[in-house]
């Protein structure tokens, strides 16, 4: 981290980079949940999460974990409404968890009806 009134090379490298854009583009560019800070790229990896997700629908039903998708389902559900009560909102934050709790919740219904139909 750098010292209050210092600039690292990493955020000078990232002011560089918005001289260059479009005036329309920089604003987005350097917004505090903007590609130069951890809260665009920690959600934007997290969208893994939501492909593993939807690549577990075609999975047979009875290898599916309730107690694992029930975690993204959960987890999903509290991050989404974090991500609207910080400050600056955080859409793609509150896209991914959204979505990691909508996969989490459809694989969990399809295991559970599957364990239900079982008994």
């Amino acid at each position: 981290m750098a010292l209050p009134g210092k600039v690292s090379a990493y955020q000078k490298l990232m002011l560089k980079i918005a001289s260059v854009l479009p005036e329309r583009f920089r604003a987005a560019f350097l917004h505090p949940a903007g590609p130069t800070t951890v809260f665009f790229w920690a959600p934007t990896f997290k969208w893994g999460l939501v492909i593993a997700g939807i690549g577990d629908v075609k999975r047979p039903a009875d290898t599916i974990s309730l107690s694992q998708t029930a975690s993204l389902m959960i987890t999903g559900a509290i991050w989404s409404r974090y991500s609207l009560v910080i400050i600056p909102k955080n859409y793609n934050l509150f896209s991914v968890n959204l979505f990691t709790c909508a996969t989490g919740a459809y694989n969990f219904i399809r295991g559970l009806a599957y364990q239900m139909a079982q008994k």
